[in-house]
């Protein structure tokens, strides 16, 4: 099967961008990364303190590294630094073909700020700019949270050339506010007579969290109710929220980037297009299926588009290869999707979903704080493993 029969590949004939959620030293090494560029049409890579501790702890492959860190007197952040550096670093290289072919709108490599200062304006907009200085590469992407202390630091990196994939988005709120944080920053550097058509940026918006923790609720609910047509309510709505939610999300991205109106928000955005800027992408993110009850490609099928990124786990993506179903449904049952949203506010629901979004925003950054810190602590013991050895 070649790649544009592939269903990845008709996925990439619709518009839409196959990114691969994994990285590790080995994937590029044996040639892995390469065979699944040209076997699964995937077109960028993103990464994030979960999937730099399971590559590195327990694996051998980085030994020798860790050794040579700690013999130089390297600090433990300075080692892990040094090793991940040197992953996106490669993996960049592999990519950057496909950068230059598309005119700098895939072949990227995403690296997040550290997560422990997600709420620390300042510090993260310092670390966007080591880390894009340090890495080096034209197709290297600062991943910053879009937290209210992170979208400061969105809008800055963007004015100084910085490209930018805002991480952790789950309301559609904060899909709105991130993509206007990109166009202040992109009027800033347009402002100070920069160049804004080499900056690209992506907004990535969490799926499979967000029908998890929903699910969860929903299942309480249904613990303890015992009339039919309530009960039947609940079970409606199970599993649905969060494409729901990305569909409406990519309603709001159209009213933003490709309005026709002439409106003042319209004349904004058109004013950057006209001087070249790319639109800041919707990124499908967290798109590996938690319930084994639901298809494991069901974030996949239902929001090919145009103009997308879907960012998928190496499982999802060869199921993706094996048995997607691909179509443009973006916006299809759009107003099933309003529908759906508003069926949490019915007083037998009564499932707040801008707590729900908080929660899970809150949750997500201790999701990559845990890790990181576990593999600070990994990475103390290996170095005093190899001294001994």
């Amino acid at each position: 099967m070649t790649t544009t029969q592939n269903p990845l590949g008709q996925i990439g004939q619709l518009g839409q961008s196959i990114w691969m959620d994994n990285l590790t030293r080995d994937l590029v090494q044996s040639g892995e990364l390469t065979h699944l560029i040209e076997t699964r049409n995937i077109r960028g890579i993103t990464s994030n303190p979960a999937i730099f501790e399971k590559a590195i702890v327990g694996n051998k492959i980085y030994d020798e590294a860790i050794a040579a860190g700690a013999r130089s007197g390297k600090s433990l952040l300075e080692i892990y630094e040094s090793l991940i550096f040197d992953d996106i670093r490669n993996a960049c290289d592999l990519l950057l073909p496909i950068y230059e072919s598309s005119n700098g709108l895939d072949g990227y490599v995403s690296i997040e700020v550290p997560p422990t200062i997600a709420l620390d304006t300042e510090q993260t907009i310092l670390e966007a700019r080591r880390y894009y200085a340090a890495i080096g590469h034209p197709n290297v992407m600062i991943k910053i949270p879009g937290t209210a202390a992170g979208l400061p630091a969105v809008e800055q990196a963007i004015s100084e050339g910085i490209n930018v994939n805002v991480t952790l988005l789950f309301s559609v709120q904060s899909y709105v506010d991130t993509a206007w944080a990109y166009i202040r920053g992109l009027e800033r550097r347009a402002a100070a007579g920069q160049d804004v058509s080499k900056i690209a940026s992506v907004a990535s918006f969490f799926l499979s969290r967000i029908d998890t923790k929903v699910d969860g609720l929903l299942d309480k609910k249904l613990e303890t109710a015992t009339d039919p047509a309530v009960r039947s309510k609940l079970e409606a709505i199970k599993g649905k929220i969060a494409i729901a939610n990305a569909k409406v999300a990519y309603q709001k991205y159209k009213e933003i980037f490709q309005s026709g109106s002439d409106t003042p928000e319209a004349s904004r955005w058109q004013a950057l297009a006209e001087k070249g800027a790319k639109v800041q992408r919707l990124l499908w993110a967290s798109t590996g299926t938690k319930n084994p009850n639901y298809s494991d490609v069901m974030y996949v099928d239902e929001l090919v588009g145009r103009d997308t990124v879907n960012t998928l786990p190496p499982s999802t993506i060869e199921a993706c290869a094996d048995h997607c179903n691909v179509g443009d449904r973006i916006e299809l049952d759009v107003q099933a999707a309003y529908a759906v949203i508003e069926q949490l506010k019915d007083p037998d629901v009564g499932i707040n979903l801008d707590t729900v979004m908080e929660e899970l925003l809150d949750d997500g950054i201790d999701k990559f704080i845990q890790p990181f810190n576990s593999l600070m602590k990994s990475l103390e013991d290996k170095v005093s493993q190899l001294a001994t050895v």
